[in-house]
């Protein structure tokens, strides 16, 4: 009778929040390496859509395990794996097969160099820990974040997917594109994160709107609203450079009053 009573658990009914957030990710990796295949069938087009779809649900695994308390260390872990196989390993493919494939041994060169770069930038990433008085460093990523140079580099093939003409060999800047990108994963420039952003609630119906917005254009105008979304980031890189060091700036001044009145 006991042995009837007990039913097959993957997990405990204590753990079971924690299977949205994996399942997830295990759905971005599956995207990331779908976007290889149709690479290799020169479906170009889909593949950049699956990268698209990988990063929407890597921008949502760690807000939902956040939200339903079910953030893990085993999570941490799937999550970097996935990222790499997503944004770092799949986007290099598809340019490789689109366009690098045509310098040789350079182009598979400038392929690894990307990926290294991504794999370094997702291990200083686990271990990179925030003090609890300098929580404000939350809403900045140290360097470009793993999802966004897998987009970025891939910016050359988006534009001649778009039904943009501006009579300009973009296929020519790939190469150099790419390194910059793989520069910018490695580097310590803070870009934005917004993580801990606060919204006033009366922002929250123009912030839905404008979310839908951009569903919209992402439906209608794929590849330009990819173009344009890239051109604003690279354009974001210097506003949050400013915006951290004056946030520095301010803290340290704050630590040194509050140092003063104690003496």
């Amino acid at each position: 009778m006991m042995q009837e009573n007990k039913k097959f658990k993957i997990v405990t009914s204590k753990k079971t929040r924690y299977l949205l957030p994996n399942i997830l990710t295990l759905g971005g990796v599956c995207l990331g390496i779908s976007s290889i295949k149709f690479s290799i069938d020169g479906n170009f087009s889909l593949a950049i859509i699956f990268i698209l779809l990988a990063a929407i649900l890597d921008a949502l695994d760690g807000r939902v395990a956040r939200l339903i308390k079910g953030t893990s260390e085993f999570g941490k872990e799937l999550d970097s794996l996935t990222d790499f196989v997503s944004f770092g390993i799949a986007p290099a493919f598809i340019l490789y097969f689109w366009e690098l494939n045509n310098y040789g041994r350079l182009g598979w060169a400038i392929i690894l160099i990307y990926s290294v770069c991504c794999v370094l930038r997702l291990a200083r990433f686990n271990l990179t820990k925030i003090d609890s008085d300098q929580m404000w460093k939350t809403n900045f990523f140290e360097g470009v974040p793993a999802p966004a140079g897998g987009i970025m580099i891939l910016m050359p093939l988006i534009y001649e997917l778009s039904d943009l003409n501006l009579n300009f060999n973009v296929k020519a800047l790939t190469p150099y594109i790419t390194i910059l990108i793989a520069v910018l994963l490695v580097s310590k420039l803070p870009t934005l994160s917004l993580k801990k952003i606060s919204i006033s609630p009366r922002a929250t119906v123009f912030i839905l709107l404008g979310i839908g917005m951009i569903f919209i254009s992402l439906l209608y105008f794929t590849f330009e609203t990819l173009l344009l979304a890239g051109v604003l980031y690279l354009v974001s890189i210097p506003v949050s450079f400013v915006a951290y060091k004056s946030k520095i700036k301010k803290t340290k001044e704050i630590s040194e009053d509050e140092h003063e009145d104690v003496l």
